[in-house]
């Protein structure tokens, strides 16, 4: 059963997620053969303060 983690600064429309869950999953049906009732994506949106960059915040 594949699992797809996606950890992603927040602001993605929930029209935007499906397109990505659906691409995500076409992909691993065509090109490891799973079914697609076996991929199982995760999402994770952070917000900008809680991520960082050259020891920066990213909402700085």
């Amino acid at each position: 059963m594949p699992i797809i983690k996606i950890d992603w600064i927040e602001g993605r429309t929930t029209e935007q997620k499906a397109q990505v869950v659906k691409e995500f999953t076409d992909t691993i049906v065509n090109v490891a053969g799973a079914a697609p009732e076996k991929v199982t994506i995760i999402i994770n949106d952070h917000p900008r303060d809680n991520l960082a960059n050259s020891g920066k915040l990213l909402s700085d």
